[in-house]
């Protein structure tokens, strides 16, 4: 069988960053390690189905006034969407405060986590750091956690033995008392 010319010889799209082919090892971690930005506000979402409302109570004043004066102290972690912008973890109070003063942009933590490991952590953050929850507003969350944590554990090959002991409700409520 003749060889085809070199012309005729059809060389598929693999559509890569051409970037990434030169890279270094160090360069590609820089790209993908947690960095502190400004983000506009209007970039951020919420996290889907947050259990915490947000109150506009004397604490939310507060809180916006202080923003107004000196900016947001602590930057709110946030995790990139698929489709472009930014997917609120912690730090919902602190956009809706920043919102309320006029202010456009704000820290963020810019992590890449997985929907569980997202999960986990805004549950955490906002049962240790709110005051008076609604018991729906920590039923709701604490549901939320557990089922992250399962799935964290579930077994996607079953010819070999697990890694890690599912996390119980028996654990979750220790942790929380």
């Amino acid at each position: 069988m003749p060889r085809k010319p070199l012309s005729e010889v059809q060389i598929p799209d693999l559509n890569l960053d051409e970037d990434i082919l030169f890279k270094s090892e160090k360069t590609k971690q820089e790209d993908n390690a947690e960095k502190i930005i400004n983000i506009p506000l209007d970039e951020i979402t919420d996290f889907p189905n947050h259990p915490f409302k947000i109150r506009e109570d004397k604490a939310m004043v507060e809180l916006s006034e202080s923003i107004a004066k000196v900016g947001v102290l602590m930057p709110a972690l946030v995790r990139p969407k698929e489709d472009g912008g930014y997917e609120m973890i912690a730090g919902h109070r602190r956009k809706f405060a920043s919102q309320y003063a006029n202010i456009e942009t704000m820290p963020c933590i810019v992590r890449n986590l997985s929907d569980d490991e997202a999960t986990i952590i805004m549950v955490d953050t906002n049962l240790r750091q709110r005051e008076n929850l609604l018991p729906s507003e920590k039923a709701f969350a604490y549901k939320m956690k557990l089922d992250a944590m399962k799935r964290q554990g579930l077994r996607t090959d079953l010819t070999s033995t697990p890694l890690v002991e599912k996390l119980s409700v028996a654990e979750l409520g220790k942790e929380y008392n």
